[in-house]
């Protein structure tokens, strides 16, 4: 797979974690947790299929397969650590709706 194919791989799978990960944090606000957490670990299944991706970049870059950096795959990266990034801010928010709502 060439580094174009991965990084739309990356785009795909971090932009289906970051959905996810919004839909998660609207079932918190309106209390439905269950349905939260299902999409949150939807979300975290989402990152690792991007994150396995990553790896191989990082795998083929360190083999010497790897010569140079487009804008594709930064976008792709960019993608990659907001996903991240929202998924564990999105785990917080649930936690707080969570409690907000034991009260």
């Amino acid at each position: 797979m060439n580094t174009e194919e991965i990084s739309f791989h990356i785009i795909l799978y971090g932009g289906n974690a970051r959905s996810c990960a919004m839909e998660a944090m609207r079932f918190a606000k309106d209390a439905d947790f269950i349905s939260a957490s299902e999409k949150i670990k939807e979300a975290r299944k989402e990152l690792g299929k991007a994150h396995r991706f990553q790896t191989d970049l990082i795998q083929g870059e360190a083999k010497g397969e790897i010569k140079q950096v487009s804008v594709l795959l930064v976008h792709a990266q960019d993608h990659f650590m907001n996903a991240m990034t929202i998924t564990d801010l999105a785990s917080e928010i649930i936690d707080v709706h969570r409690r907000l709502a034991e009260k």
